[in-house]
């Protein structure tokens, strides 16, 4: 016998809650004009947990995976909780735990990083593929707790990674200035360079006069005069300091070819494996 089940009112379900299939499964109907969302349940004895959620609004990809997804992907958060619009991020649910909210990846050179203000703030790219989550998202997900940021690089059989217990985007009143420190890892502390700095695009260098970083070496990024890290630079370029680059690892005439940032509140603790 089937068992229909009705969800509190206005929580978001975009897809089926973690329970195997036929016990509980989303049919994503919305009951109008109760604006529940509908569930088949073969089971019974799921009508009391099914629709519970530890966090039916997550604000990041930790709060997903306490929920109860465990796959990378894609998926919908909301930074401001039930007061705000939602947005569209892709969760590393593997590495380190899981729990990631990826903030940048190169991978085939298919996406022009060599943008504009503009864009670079509202970001731009495929979630599964080559994209930037957007400079105002990320300062409010690094404004909502202290956050840990890691980088991922591979090149061919080659990896390493660096990871820094606190990090931090300021507003763009102040040019989404970076604050990163407490480093570890393997691929070396390319980032202390740019700590401090704000972020230069194409059309928007706080020192015009002086560096004019981001058109010299084709990217949108916090440069100095001019880096140590380069990860939006031009793909497969391997001169003149154009590169994607992470100095301490390959040096600045070697692009590399694959690279992640990510980042999870540093409190965080991944949940016991099943």
């Amino acid at each position: 016998m089937l068992i229909f089940l009705h969800c509190s009112p206005f929580e978001p379900r975009i897809r089926p809650l973690p329970l195997t299939a036929p016990t509980c499964l989303c049919v994503s109907v919305y009951v109008v004009p109760l604006l529940y969302t509908s569930y088949i349940c073969l089971d019974w004895t799921y009508i009391l947990n099914a629709c519970t959620l530890r966090f039916p609004f997550p604000t990041d990809c930790s709060q997903e995976l306490l929920n109860g997804i465990p796959d990378s992907g894609e998926t919908e958060i909301f930074p401001n909780g039930n007061r705000g619009p939602s947005a569209l991020v892709y969760c590393d649910m593997e590495t380190e735990g899981g729990g990631w909210t990826v903030i940048q990846r190169r991978m085939d050179g298919t996406t022009n990083f060599f943008r504009r203000w503009k864009e670079y703030s509202a970001g731009f790219g495929n979630m599964s593929g080559e994209f930037w989550i957007g400079n105002e998202l990320l300062h409010n997900l690094t404004q909502m707790m202290p956050m840990t940021m890691r980088v991922d690089l591979r090149s061919e059989s080659e990896s390493a990674y660096a990871r820094y217990s606190s990090f931090s985007i300021d507003s763009a009143r102040r040019h989404y200035a970076i604050k990163v420190s407490g480093y570890s890892g393997t691929a070396g502390d390319s980032m202390k360079y740019h700590n401090g700095r704000p972020f230069s695009t194409r059309d928007r260098d706080p020192y015009p006069f002086i560096t004019r970083c981001a058109m010299s070496y084709r990217g949108g990024w916090w440069y100095k005069n001019c880096h140590e890290a380069n990860l939006n630079g031009l793909y497969d370029t391997h001169t003149n300091h154009q590169g994607v680059i992470w100095t301490e690892w390959k040096g600045k005439d070697f692009s590399i070819p694959f690279t992640e940032m990510k980042i999870r509140p540093t409190s965080f603790t991944p949940p016991p494996q099943p």
